[in-house]
């Protein structure tokens, strides 16, 4: 027990001194440019009197006593501390005016990327780098593509996005910031009216498309049903043509046989009568008042 009193103590004044005192202990070190850590992505410009006197662009620990001596110690009090991010960015320009070589007033969009590649020349050579940047590629774009037939702004996009950044990257280079890629990512009409004269021309040649297509098929089905039918008639000719040698052919060949001839007549007229619907009336032999009767009847209904 005597032991953890004696112990208590100590251990509580060394957690008082981690928690409290060590955090400003590193707060003077930093204040007076013992250390200084760079992160990732990050880059420290340190300025003195108007002088820079010290660039990290490297991501770690140092030592700034080692890097710039004795203005270390007066670095982070008189002198000021820039932190820059180093990563990449990117913007994109809507709807930039460009006339084309036509004369209509197009829209074009561009998509650019950048980042610091000289962090001295992007805090002191140019006050607004980004907006600057952001002009340049505005006006290289309008300069560039101005005047271009309509149908290569339409459909030649990456050559236009290679001059776009042939002509922006030296100046911005001077201006500490390297630009990445440039895409023209969007090409469009900015009149309303021309937007709707376009879209009823294409409105106006679809409708003429189908209607060709429509009366090609038309003309094509006439072509074919009219050679179906030509060529069903010259058949139908031949056959009838044809059909009373083969009649003829058959009814010599049943004439060789006078019964058998003789019996297709009488089953040939036999039929012919049903199929004609003919009222047969059957009289008994020698009843001869019957036979007047229904004669006199006929007589009297053809006579009506």
């Amino acid at each position: 027990m005597n032991d953890f009193l004696l112990i208590f103590p100590a251990a509580f004044g060394f957690f008082l001194f981690f928690l409290i005192a060590e955090p400003i202990f590193r707060f003077f070190l930093r204040l007076f440019g013992v250390y200084a850590i760079v992160k990732e992505g990050t880059a420290h410009v340190y300025t003195l009197f108007g002088n820079v006197v010290g660039v990290l662009e490297e991501p770690g620990l140092y030592f700034l006593w080692l890097k710039m001596g004795l203005s270390a110690l007066l670095v982070n009090t008189l002198g000021k501390r820039h932190i820059l991010d180093m990563r990449l960015d990117q913007r994109y320009l809507r709807s930039l005016p460009v006339n084309s070589e036509e004369g209509a007033p197009m829209g074009i969009g561009v998509w650019y990327e950048m980042k610091i590649s000289d962090p001295v020349a992007y805090l002191f050579k140019n006050s607004d780098p980004a907006g600057s940047l952001a002009a340049n590629v505005s006006n290289a774009t309008v300069r560039t593509l101005s005047n271009m037939p309509l149908d290569g702004m339409l459909e030649t996009r990456h050559t236009m996005s290679r001059a776009v950044r042939a002509e922006v990257s030296p100046k911005s280079e001077e201006w500490g910031y390297q630009l990445g890629s440039v895409y023209i990512r969007k090409v469009h009409f900015r009149d309303r009216a021309m937007i709707q004269q376009i879209e009823e021309k294409v409105v106006n040649r679809l409708r003429q498309v189908t209607s060709a297509i429509r009366q090609d098929g038309t003309n094509r089905v006439s072509i074919i049903t009219n050679s179906a039918e030509r060529r069903a008639a010259i058949e139908f000719a031949k056959a009838q043509a044809m059909r009373p040698q083969i009649v003829g052919d058959a009814l010599s060949e049943i004439n060789s046989d006078p019964e058998v001839a003789q019996a297709m007549f009488e089953i040939l007229e036999t039929e012919n009568m049903l199929k004609d619907g003919t009222r047969i009336t059957l009289i008994p032999e020698g009843n001869d008042f019957i036979r007047q009767m229904m004669g006199a009847e006929t007589a009297l209904y053809e006579t009506e």
